[in-house]
C-alpha cells in the first residue's frame, strides 16, 4: 500500500502566506520521509487555494520519486484540450509520476458561482467531466483526433508532446454518490473516495466494481483527515476547529460525510484498518491541525512507521 500525504495549499491561503517555497519544501522533506506521493487539492473561487497543476509542477521539479496528484481537480471547470495538454507537459516533467484524481464538484451556491465565473456549464458537470476524459485520453495518443461530442467538436486535432506515461496518466475518480459510482466504474481507471464509515467505502466500492467492464483493473485509493496526537482530547479540538474553518460548516455535519480521525499514531492506525481491508492501494493523508509543521512531523515520525508495519508495501 501507498501513503501520499495533501500538501495544505487550502491552508496556507487562510493563514495569509502565499509563499510557494515552503510548500515545495515540504514535498522535498515529504519524499526524504518516505511518503510516496504528494496531492494538491482544487479549487477556483469556493475555497481558494494554489493552482494544483502549475504547483505540481514545481514540485515534480524537485523530487525524483514519489507520485503527484490532483486530489481532486475539478475536472468540468476546464477545457479539455487544454487540460490535455497542461498534463502531459506535468507529465513529462514528472517524468510519468503524475495522477490525475478528478471530481465534477458538489452542489452548492458557491460552486455554482465558481462555475459561472468560469463560464462553465454548471447542471451538465458530471457529463462534461466523462466527455473531458474520453477526449484527453484520445489526444494523448499523438495521433489526429476528430470528435463529435456533445459539448467539445475537434477536427484532426494533433495535440503534442505525449504524455512520459503510455495512454496518459490515470484518472482517479472521487465522490460519493450514485452517480460518481457510475462514471468510476465505466470511465475511470482508480476510485479515490472520502467515506465516513468503513462499511460506506464497502458498499461503494462494490458498486465502482460491479459498473466497471469485466475484466478491468481499477485501483482503489482512500483519502483520510487525520490530527496526531497523543492527547486526544486536544487533537479533536485542533481537528474541529480546522474542519470548521477549512469548509466554513460545521464539524458534525462535515465528519458525518468525511472520514476524520483524532489521536495516538497507534489508535490512528486501529481506525484505519478497517477502510484499508477493504484493499486500499494508496492512502491520501490530510493533516487536520493548525500547525502543519508538527502535524508533519509526528505523522512521519510516528504514524508512517507503524503504517509500514502493518502494510508492508
Amino acid at each position: 500500500m501507498k501513503i501520499g500525504l495533501l500538501l495544505p495549499t487550502r491552508e496556507a491561503i487562510l493563514a495569509g502566506d502565499f509563499a510557494v517555497t515552503p510548500m515545495l519544501d515540504l514535498a522535498e522533506r515529504a519524499e526524504a520521509a518516505g511518503f510516496d506521493s504528494v496531492w494538491a487539492g482544487d479549487s477556483l473561487l469556493a475555497r481558494p487555494r494554489f493552482e494544483p497543476l502549475t504547483l505540481l509542477a514545481a514540485v515534480a521539479a524537485r523530487t525524483r520519486r514519489v507520485e503527484l496528484g490532483t486530489a481532486v481537480l475539478v475536472a468540468p471547470l476546464h477545457n479539455p484540450v487544454l487540460l490535455a495538454q497542461s498534463a502531459a507537459t506535468l507529465d513529462r516533467i514528472a517524468q510519468g509520476r503524475l495522477i490525475l484524481g478528478v471530481g465534477f464538484a458538489t452542489r452548492n451556491a458557491r460552486v455554482r458561482h465558481e462555475f459561472d465565473a468560469a463560464g462553465a456549464d454548471f447542471e451538465h458537470r458530471a457529463s462534461r467531466m466523462t466527455e473531458l476524459m474520453e477526449i484527453c485520453r484520445l489526444l494523448w495518443r499523438g495521433e489526429p483526433v476528430s470528435f463529435e461530442g456533445r459539448f467539445w467538436n475537434l477536427k484532426d486535432a494533433t495535440l503534442l508532446p505525449t504524455p512520459h506515461r503510455p495512454g496518459g496518466p490515470p484518472f482517479w475518480v472521487g465522490g460519493n454518490g450514485p452517480l460518481s459510482l457510475r462514471i468510476t466504474g465505466r470511465h475511470g481507471d482508480g476510485y479515490f473516495p472520502n467515506m465516513a464509515t468503513p462499511d460506506q467505502l464497502a458498499s461503494a466500492w462494490q458498486t465502482v466494481r460491479g459498473e466497471a467492464p469485466a475484466g478491468k483493473n481499477l485501483t482503489l485509493a482512500f483519502y483520510a483527515t487525520l490530527n496526531v496526537n497523543p492527547d486526544a482530547a486536544q487533537g479533536r479540538a485542533d481537528m474541529e476547529q480546522f474542519i470548521q474553518r477549512y469548509y466554513d460548516a460545521p464539524f458534525a455535519a462535515m465528519s458525518q460525510r468525511q472520514a476524520c480521525f483524532a489521536g495516538p499514531a497507534d489508535a490512528c492506525v486501529e481506525w484505519l484498518a478497517p477502510f484499508l481491508d477493504q484493499g486500499v492501494e494508496h492512502l491520501v493523508l490530510r493533516l487536520a491541525s493548525g500547525d502543519q509543521e508538527s502535524q508533519f512531523q509526528r505523522v512521519a515520525a510516528e504514524l508512517l512507521p507503524r503504517l509500514r508495519e502493518a502494510r508492508p508495501a
